[in-house]
């Protein structure tokens, strides 16, 4: 670490995760200096994104102390390591019917990018609204997803995204199209007093729906593809999400939703970009030690480098040990964390090629737990047209909430439903891999010794079982507004061309810039005729400058 880092910030953040990074370039942007580091030697913490050896290297690593965010991991291959090679009993499946092994797939490592934490964006959701107002969205590429699907009867089917989507369906026969039709035409115009609404206002979403006499395969639909919901939420809740789905429709396309290009791993660091280009340092691999607390700052250690901070927001993998956050959650609130991950490669993807047109590009799936119907698992297929994985293969990810420590058990119920080899349009599978994204300790701790806890130091919470941002937004802007009460979060950004040094008229300064060249250019023609040999013998005659 540079000699020459000043001795006081405003503001030092640890963690380079997605809420961490939103606070700090909130922070950079109204004007305080920002000491961002992170004690990985990589951006993104448990958001961040990694080719297949780096991610493998990660999981085996990253289990080595309790201080990290990622647990109880595992990988299998289901390939032999060289074409030569054979695989036990135990690991043969009708998937070695290829001509993949794990050296081939190796090979294309650094084409693979692997989400931790692999998320939607809804097309007008909080995120979306956020790069754009803030002007973030110039920093990174995103393409809408290609289908919606959801398994019913053993089959998977299409899910209708637009009016259009509806009428071409072969899905649904003419009259569940025009149910359908009814339901988000009143979904769109929902009021809670409205005398269709009101006689369910202490109904739930799916006792609506079954009043409204649609048939089951609808209710599946609507249920698990478009609002993405169980048999407990409300009708009012229920209502919400179908409105965010429907208002998404048509923004970027003909999905709701859009996925960032090369990897969710690209959005935190789109924020770190920012809080770069306004002043904020940047440090990996380094940590950070609470040395003392006063009444106005908290003076840090950072290895061996002793400096003073108003202000400490730390992701809750890098709380120093024995340290506790002043912001400890009330009971009842949303908690974070215990997020079962797999992540699976393939050399098929789901579906027929009918289902997978233009190659497959990014696909979602909401899966439902038969034995627990209040369980789901988010589901998202990967091709090479994502930037995330190589021509040939498809990345699947699944995600839930854990309920045990195992995550491969977890997800067992909805992995089953998909790799099944009586599915028709089953994935073969070559590789998978379970981790659990751990709660943070926030949200593990229902109440703390007040004598404890460190004025001036915020602890982020990690990923929300969620599908889009939204939650993690909101822990992100709640971190500020404590710190920064009367401050806008992350204001518009300006462009390049639309920053003025000084007071300088940037008109008075294009044309100053034109006069100087001009002027340049006349000294270069007088240097060349001073070199030239003329003389009055051939008539010629000097060039009076």
């Amino acid at each position: 670490m540079d000699e020459e880092l000043p001795k006081e910030f405003d503001l030092v953040v640890v963690g380079t995760g997605f809420t961490e990074s939103a606070v700090a370039a909130a922070a950079s942007r109204i004007g305080k200096t920002v000491l961002h580091v992170d004690p990985n030697d990589f951006y993104g913490s448990c958001w961040a994104s990694f080719n297949l050896e780096n991610f493998q290297s990660f999981l085996s690593n990253n289990i080595k102390t309790e201080t990290n965010d990622i647990a109880y991991t595992k990988q299998i291959w289901y390939i032999p390591a060289e074409e030569t090679d054979t695989v036990t009993e135990t690991e043969t499946s009708s998937t070695n019917e290829d001509d993949w092994t794990q050296t081939k797939v190796l090979k294309s490592s650094r084409k693979f990018n692997i989400d931790l934490t692999p998320k939607l964006l809804f097309s007008a959701g909080k995120l979306v609204d956020l790069l754009v107002s803030s002007n973030i969205c110039r920093y990174a590429e995103f393409r809408a997803i290609d289908r919606i699907s959801t398994l019913y009867g053993g089959e998977l089917l299409n899910v209708p995204c637009s009016r259009t989507d509806v009428f071409n369906t072969k899905d649904l026969s003419i009259v569940e199209k025009r149910l359908l039709m009814k339901l988000l035409t009143s979904c769109m115009n929902f009021d809670d007093k409205s005398e269709e609404f009101a006689k369910y206002q202490d109904k739930t979403f799916l006792e609506y729906l079954k009043a409204n006499k649609l048939t089951e395969k609808i209710i599946h639909c609507v249920m698990n593809s478009i609002a993405m919901c169980n048999e407990r939420t409300t009708l009012n809740e229920g209502v919400e999400k179908m409105k965010s789905y429907l208002q998404s429709l048509g923004r970027y396309g003909n999905s709701p939703f859009l996925f960032p290009m090369y990897g969710c791993g690209e959005i935190p660091q789109c924020f770190c970009r920012l809080c770069a280009v306004f002043g904020g340092t940047y440090c990996l691999k380094r940590k950070v030690n609470v040395v003392s607390t006063k009444e106005d700052a908290i003076t840090l250690q950072v290895d061996g480098h002793i400096l003073d901070a108003k202000h400490l927001v730390v992701s809750s993998g890098s709380l120093p040990v024995g340290v506790f956050p002043s912001n400890c959650l009330a009971e009842g609130q949303q908690r974070c964390g215990n997020l079962a991950r797999g992540v699976f490669i393939s050399s098929t993807p789901i579906g027929n090629e009918d289902q997978n047109s233009g190659g497959g590009g990014v696909n979602v799936i909401r899966l439902i737990d038969s034995l627990d119907t209040t369980r789901g698992a988010i589901l998202l297929q990967l091709s090479h047209y994502s930037g995330t994985c190589p021509k040939g293969l498809y990345l699947i990810h699944i995600t839930a909430e854990a309920v045990s420590n195992d995550p491969e058990a977890d997800l067992e119920p909805f992995a089953k439903q998909i790799f099944n080899p009586d599915l028709q349009g089953a994935p073969k599978l070559l590789f998978a891999a379970y981790f659990l994204t751990k709660r943070c300790k926030v949200c593990q701790q229902n109440q703390t010794d007040s004598t404890k806890l460190v004025p001036r130091l915020l602890s982020t919470c990690g990923p929300f079982f969620e599908i889009d941002y939204d939650s993690s937004i909101q822990n992100a802007k709640n971190m500020f507004e404590k710190i920064y009460p009367n401050e806008s979060f992350l204001p518009r950004a300006p462009d390049p061309e639309e920053i003025i040094i000084g007071d300088e008229d940037p008109v008075a300064l294009a044309e100053h810039t034109l006069a100087e060249d001009l002027k340049a250019q006349m000294h270069e023609l007088e240097d060349s005729m001073e070199s030239m040999d003329v003389g009055e013998s051939d008539g010629q005659v000097g060039v009076d400058t």
